[in-house]
């Protein structure tokens, strides 16, 4: 009979592409997983695995396996999940995924109120952009990661995840008080503070400068929204910020409205199935407000 923990592995190799990340994200060494997957090899009585370079690699009959694997250990994460939402009790460990500007905002002040309605609750929360985080929750290493979505660059969501909205957030251009109280299509030859290149927001951000009838000159490139905020503070560039990363009355900032109001969405992403956990439906209504 075929053993599920070693089931495990395989759809964990499936997902992270090498036995080294497979050992570190379950605290195992290599060669144990190399091991337990030549014993998974035997039960199943065929190659699970083959060479490809340096590394290995699922066979055909390792991909249908793993695929088997990931509809088994969904059922038994819904088994668990109805095991605790019958009691009703908002209880155990709760790993949070958000990205950089919800830690900043949205997290404490829901960290504030489950830590206060459920002492029986830990929470443990890391910053991860959702290009990292949905991988990583979809792979078990969180329950819950929070996620941004700008206009027309909607964010797809891995098969095995759900997604549940929580707020939308107003986006607007910020640029230095001296600078008066310019609109975009005024902004030609202004320096700018943007996000990294291949993320959503910069996407988005260099789309709305190129419909105003330019191209951004983007002089400073970082993924933290108060290094844009400081950059325009000090009067060196200008930037788009939604409104949870910045204060209203920021002294030397003006913030100048965008054609069409544009808003990012904030939504929260789950395994399927396990929002009836208490402890994920709480977080959830907590984040909601």
């Amino acid at each position: 009979m075929l053993d599920v923990r070693r089931m495990r592995l395989l759809l964990e190799l499936s997902r992270r592409g090498t036995i080294a990340a497979v050992a570190e994200a379950l605290a195992y060494s290599p060669s144990a997983v190399s091991q337990q997957l030549g014993v998974l090899e035997k039960e199943a009585g065929t190659a699970l695995l083959e060479p490809f370079g340096r590394r290995v690699r699922l066979t055909p009959e390792g991909e249908v396996l793993a695929a088997h694997a990931e509809t088994i250990l969904t059922e038994l994460e819904r088994a668990e999940v109805d095991l605790s939402a019958s009691s009703g009790a908002v209880r155990g460990t709760l790993r949070i995924a958000a990205f950089q500007s919800a830690v900043l905002t949205l997290l404490p002040d829901a960290l504030i109120d489950l830590s206060r309605d459920h002492l029986d609750l830990r929470v443990e929360a890391t910053e991860m952009e959702p290009e990292e985080s949905l991988p990583a929750l979809l792979a078990g290493d969180f329950d819950l990661a929070l996620c941004e979505e700008y206009p027309a660059h909607p964010r797809a969501v891995p098969r095995g995840l759900e997604r549940t909205d929580l707020v939308t957030d107003g986006l607007r251009l910020a640029v230095p008080q001296a600078w008066g109280r310019p609109d975009l299509p005024d902004l030609a030859d202004a320096p700018f503070a943007m996000e990294p290149v291949g993320s959503t927001s910069r996407d988005w951000a260099a789309a709305a400068c190129r419909t105003a009838g330019f191209e951004p000159d983007v002089r400073y490139t970082t993924n933290d929204l108060l290094v844009h905020l400081r950059m325009v503070e000090r009067g060196l560039a200008a930037a788009f910020l939604p409104d949870l990363a910045q204060p209203q009355d920021r002294p030397g900032v003006t913030l100048r409205p965008l054609d069409g109001r544009p808003v990012r969405r904030i939504f929260a992403c789950t395994r399927i199935g396990s929002t009836r956990r208490p402890a994920i439906r709480a977080a959830l209504e907590t984040l909601a407000g």
